[in-house]
């Protein structure tokens, strides 16, 4: 057998070949790798020697010769393939280990010039990995380190790669070649007149891998799939390890994903519930056991069934209280063995652990998408995600009354939930939770009725309560209900042209008026 190896990235190339060698395969390579295989007192034939022709044009071309490709292509089942091998002198090659270019990694770095990126666009590489891979039935193709040990594994067990493998291998081997050029295709045209760089390519070329089949979409009529990111952020929902109960089913994911970029966003201990994409509970506390707690109460009706998300350790006391209430999905990013016991019992709680993101100044650090995209007809909607977090210092009081600490602590904290609640959204909060929350509603004058009808059926007292608003009050009849019913100070975003008649209405009303100046539609 004939081995070619060929790679950019050479983390554990060295082990491989030896195992490789020690197996009785011929080595051949290329450049770098070549003279590193050769330190390695490994023997090795260099592609320059197998093609008598040397690598040139600053290593551009070595590998794109008829005694490579022909050693790749030819089937060894067609008598006529074999032929020409012999008449032209050419040997098979048996295994192609390629990883390519770091095409990716280069234009990620801050600064990358148009030309950086194109020095990093592989030829050679993709082209023997797409004849390798067409070429399956004859040839091992890896393209990955997290291959070499599963193919020396069976090469030493049976001398050769079962057609299985085989087929996998090619599998890998073109989606990853599609991974290349999709990333490439994004980078270039997404380069203006100018040189500058749009964060809309002129193409996109979604790169996802498939996580798992769901049992079935949003009703059981559909068929539905999870996908992830090529590169997932760290503390993004694909990267939750299921500790134990059922699959997840499609609408669990969605919730789940709403819960858990809702709770992460908050620094204290905090829980949030919900329930059809909606938070119907969120709270923060000095522990798990506090924040759930109160969380809850501020809608236990559609507590039940709901996602539960904790942005700290869930203990033993704080699982017992949990476990009191039907729950889908609990998540944390972290659990004792006690509050695990708790829950044993209870086989269908599907429980996730997923490690908090390390935070920092971009969307990746933060566990956040860069970008959301919406499905239309025979088209996609893309932005860029609502990763927008309102600070004290961002707020302007437009009312003549001035809010308390404690009354901007309120503001901030029901913002912070409304940013996750569909549209048109109002929200009711006091002592760091949830008291009433009005969501997905035509009319936002109808969002605020709804939340404090839900506050009443909590037994939740709303007077002094904070109101967040998610978007502007168009009139002042939306913010005539939530001061009827208690409540003293309002967050949103201004804008409206009927401005001036809301804040002369707050002050009216003798009641606390700030704006965000940015809104969170959320549809």
């Amino acid at each position: 057998m004939n081995a070619l190896i060929s790679v950019s990235d050479k983390t554990g190339i060295v082990d491989f070949a030896r195992a490789l060698h020690a197996l009785g395969i011929k080595l051949i390579s290329t450049g770098g790798t070549a003279k590193l295989l050769a330190d390695e007192k490994l023997p090795v034939t260099e592609v320059a020697e197998l093609t008598g022709f040397p690598e040139m044009l600053d290593g551009r071309v070595k590998t794109l010769h008829p005694m490579v490709h022909g050693g790749l292509l030819a089937r060894r089942d067609v008598p006529e393939h074999m032929a020409a091998l012999k008449t032209h002198g050419i040997d098979t090659i048996d295994l192609l280990v390629v990883n390519l270019y770091p095409f990716e990694a280069t234009v990620a770095k801050p600064g990358c010039t148009l030309e950086d990126a194109i020095e990093n666009i592989d030829i050679g590489g993709p082209a023997m990995v797409r004849s390798a891979a067409k070429n399956w039935k004859d040839v091992g193709v890896l393209t990955d380190a997290s291959q070499y040990a599963g193919v020396l594994e069976e090469l030493k067990a049976s001398g050769k790669l079962a057609d299985a493998t085989k087929f996998a291998l090619s599998v890998a081997a073109f989606n990853r070649i599609s991974q290349y050029d999709g990333a490439i295709s994004d980078y270039l045209s997404g380069i203006q007149s100018d040189g500058a760089h749009s964060l809309f390519s002129g193409q996109s070329n979604g790169r996802f891998v498939k996580v798992q089949d769901l049992r079935y979409g949003e009703n059981s009529h559909q068929q539905a799939a999870l996908y992830s990111d090529l590169y997932p952020a760290p503390g993004s929902l694909v990267t939750a390890k299921q500790l134990q109960g059922k699959e997840l089913s499609y609408n669990n994911i969605a919730d789940a994903d709403a819960a858990w970029e809702c709770v992460k966003g908050f620094t204290e201990s905090a829980c949030v519930i919900v329930k059809h994409a909606n938070p119907c509970g969120v709270a923060v506390g000095k522990d798990a056991l506090e924040a759930y707690s109160k969380a809850f109460k501020t809608d236990p009706t559609s507590a039940f069934g709901g996602i539960i998300a904790l942005n700290c350790t869930l203990d033993e006391a704080a699982a017992q209280q949990i476990s009191k209430q039907f729950v889908e999905v609990l998540m944390a990013p972290a659990f004792t063995p006690a509050a695990l016991e708790v829950f044993k019992t209870k086989v269908n709680v599907r429980i996730l652990q997923i490690d908090l993101p390390p935070g920092g100044d971009t969307a990746w650090k933060q566990g956040r998408n860069l970008m959301d995209v919406k499905r239309v007809g025979s088209g996609l909607l893309m932005q860029t995600a609502d990763n927008h977090e309102l600070a004290l210092a961002d707020l302007k009081v437009v009312s003549k009354l001035q809010p308390t600490p404690a009354q901007l602590q309120d503001l901030l904290f029901a913002w912070k939930v409304a940013k996750y609640v569909k549209s048109n959204a109002i929200v009711f909060c006091g002592g760091g939770m949830t008291l009433g929350v009005g969501a997905g509603q035509m009319s936002r004058i109808d969002s605020a009725r709804i939340a404090a009808i839900k506050a009443a059926n909590a037994s939740l007292d709303l007077a002094g309560s904070a109101v967040a608003s998610d978007a502007f009050f168009p009139f002042r009849d939306g913010l005539d209900v939530v001061v009827d019913v208690g409540a003293t100070c309002v967050i949103q975003p201004g804008g409206s042209m009927r401005d001036e008649e809301v804040i002369a209405a707050a002050d009216e009303r003798g009641v606390v008026m700030v704006l965000s100046g940015v809104r969170h539609f959320r549809h």
